[in-house]
């Protein structure tokens, strides 16, 4: 993968979405909203990055364990920052980087670690599912996206789940050139993504990526009360939050960048939320669940050496 170039296109599109974002809604208007944030409420709002990252470890670890992959704690941790500090590439295939450095490090093929990196994505997708199901009934749009992406799943799984689908896919998606790489690895390691998605790793895996879109709106509602919102119950926030980020997923663009956005602050105003209100919210939403931690990880990909990683099998 050109992991500096992908890099760059997620960097530049973060900036020029968020240029738009400030100019559609006046900077000093975005600037007074922001100094109406509660400090009082910060200690809490940040307490639930390192837990939402732990979550994360948890689920990544488990199924390298379950595919009898261990690596030490240290490492493993910030091999997992490095490739979240990667999500902002395109489609999130950066975060295909935690492959390599394992096989750098430790000498394990792409073959055994790749298939659980494609494994954590449709997690994600189920994860999120799951957690808007819980408040689906008090935000009227969830009712029509949740089903669709309930199939969409069904679909995926059942493609994951037979080796002849899944290869033909494959096949398929390799003729893309900047997909290559990425889907080269995959046939020969079907066992691995079939282990994966089976039994108790099914069961375990679907309720930690719950869990973490759960803490993620959690964090999300306490922002909302920093800034002394309280008209949108928690229950309601959820597949608001949730839907926002299923269309950015599918956008497949930089962390959903520009769409996630728009259609979060979209979601807010419907609610009752001025717009210059809505919009300075959904940028502080962003910086607390995304940006701090992808921070984080961008110190992990230098820990890791991660940008001078050969990409020889």
């Amino acid at each position: 993968m050109n992991l500096k170039k992908n890099l760059l296109i997620g960097i530049i599109s973060i900036i020029i979405i968020y240029a738009i974002i400030l100019i559609i809604s006046d900077i000093a208007t975005v600037l007074d909203k922001a100094n109406q944030f509660n400090f009082i409420y910060l200690p809490i709002i940040l307490l639930f990055i390192p837990l939402s990252l732990f979550v994360l470890f948890v689920r990544w670890n488990f199924l390298l364990t379950n595919s009898d992959i261990k690596i030490p704690f240290n490492d493993n941790f910030k091999i997992l920052l490095s490739g979240y500090a990667l999500g902002i590439t395109p489609g999130k295939f950066g975060e295909y980087i935690k492959c390599q450095l394992i096989k750098n490090k430790f000498g394990i093929s792409r073959k055994k670690t790749a298939p659980i990196v494609l494994a954590e994505q449709f997690y994600n997708l189920v994860g999120i599912i799951i957690a808007s199901l819980f408040g689906i009934l008090f935000f009227e749009y969830a009712i029509y996206v949740i089903p669709i992406l309930i199939i969409l799943v069904s679909i995926i799984y059942y493609s994951i789940s037979t080796e002849k689908i899944f290869t033909g896919v494959l096949k398929k998606i390799g003729k893309i050139k900047f997909l290559k790489n990425f889907t080269d690895q995959l046939p020969e390691s079907y066992s691995v993504i079939r282990k994966s998605t089976r039994g108790k790793a099914l069961i375990i895996v679907s309720a930690l990526s719950v869990l973490f879109w759960i803490i993620e709106a959690v964090q999300i509602y306490f922002i909302m009360l920093a800034f002394g919102i309280d008209t949108i119950g928690f229950f309601t926030l959820i597949p608001t939050y949730t839907t926002s980020i299923i269309l950015g997923v599918f956008s497949f663009l930089p962390l959903g960048i520009g769409v996630v956005e728009g259609t979060l602050t979209g979601f807010l105003t419907y609610h009752g939320l001025e717009f210059s209100l809505a919009t300075t919210l959904v940028v502080f939403i962003r910086i607390f669940t995304r940006w701090i931690s992808i921070s984080i990880g961008f110190v992990a990909l230098k820990l890791t050496n991660a940008f001078s990683v050969s990409e020889t099998e």
